[in-house]
């Protein structure tokens, strides 16, 4: 059975610890709360937004294109 690539995702929190943001579990969850976060060019405000392949995240001004790899 294959699942269809909508239904694979990461959640962001997750892929914010990936790429290497700093901090724990809890200082990331503040940073997107926050508001630091965009995705495809808008604010993001939820921990477990679910990215899916091609979805491009903005922290500090740099950049991230989720790769389906990182996607389980």
């Amino acid at each position: 059975m294959t699942q269809d690539i909508l239904t694979k995702y990461i959640e962001l929190n997750t892929f914010l610890r990936i790429i290497g943001v700093e901090g724990t579990g809890g200082k990331i969850k503040i940073i997107i709360r926050s508001g630091f976060i965009n995705v495809n060019g808008e604010a993001e405000t939820r921990n477990k937004r679910r990215l899916h392949a091609g979805d491009v995240v903005e922290y500090l001004g740099k950049k991230h294109t989720v790769e389906e790899r990182l996607i389980r």
